[in-house]
């Protein structure tokens, strides 16, 4: 059964206790401090991707001749219903939406009536760009939905391929230790004014795998309601293989933080931030990346 379908529909009502202002303030203060991105009211300031501190332009090799509309692009992977990409839009972000579900990107797309953002459907496994884009985004665990390594090696090739010089991929995940020991085998259940939900997780020891069967009651007419069901799969990873892996992908890990915290990561951390440097490329005489 493919995810995020039907449940598109509920998605931001029954997720209206995740932070997506703080998840904003938190990101665009990580893209000012080690990242390449700007808003447009600040395109002429760019950070150092070297050093992490903000420059004028010095010590950012061909900085002079970068394209600055490519780096200024900011990719948020996995976008769902893009409220975060829009929260980043208004902050001056020129942003880039990708996510697999039609029916999420259809909502994003509805969020989008002032226009200025890009909402592509596309597998991230397959990500195909028109150009490099200088920040990478991927939270709200997208990529745990990625069930094994290779499929996340691919993923961390493919943003690797289209950083710009020097860009920034930021990207959480959700621990072994979440699933294992927080919400595995656990049972959720809520009542909202015009639907309910029963959230049932199945930890899978030997596989890493989190299962979660969603049942989910939609009022539509009266006391008639709808229900629908959805499977979703999600796999927990260590910090240890994320780094393995985004070094394997040709990045360099710049930083770890406890997503929830912001401070350094512990083995009681649930969610991780990683924040990791695209190395190697060189700039052609005009600028532009290759």
């Amino acid at each position: 059964m493919r995810a995020y379908s039907d449940f598109a529909e509920v998605y931001d009502e029954l997720m209206d206790n995740v932070p997506y202002e703080v998840w904003c303030e938190n990101i665009a203060a990580l893209i000012e401090e080690y990242g390449i991105s700007r808003p447009a009211d600040r395109e002429g300031i760019c950070g150092n991707p070297l050093s992490g501190e903000e420059t004028s332009g010095e010590g950012i090799p061909g900085e002079e001749t970068l394209l600055v509309s490519e780096r200024n692009l900011v990719l948020d992977l996995g976008c769902g219903t893009g409220t975060l990409t829009r929260l980043l839009r208004q902050k001056g972000y020129d942003m880039i939406g990708v996510d697999n579900s039609p029916e999420m990107l259809g909502i994003a797309m509805e969020k989008n009536a002032e226009g200025g953002i890009l909402y592509l459907l596309q597998d991230m496994r397959e990500l195909e760009l028109y150009s490099t884009v200088g920040t990478v985004l991927s939270v709200c665990d997208s990529l745990n939905y990625l069930l094994e390594e290779e499929d996340l090696l691919r993923v961390f090739r493919l943003v690797n391929n289209y950083l710009y010089p020097g860009g920034l991929f930021l990207f959480d995940f959700n621990t072994v230790y979440k699933y294992s020991q927080v919400i595995g085998d656990a049972v959720i259940a809520e009542n909202r004014e015009d639907c309910s939900f029963i959230w049932e997780n199945y930890y899978h020891e030997q596989e890493e795998i989190n299962e979660y069967d969603l049942t989910v009651f939609v009022q539509e007419e009266g006391d008639r309601f709808r229900r629908f069901t959805e499977n979703h799969l999600q796999r927990g990873y260590t910090p240890d293989t994320v780094r393995r892996l985004v070094e394997q992908a040709g990045m360099r890990v710049i930083r770890l933080l406890d997503a929830d915290t912001m401070g350094e990561v512990t083995d009681v951390s649930e969610r991780v931030y990683v924040l990791a440097r695209e190395q190697g490329k060189t700039l052609r005489e005009d600028g532009s990346a290759p």
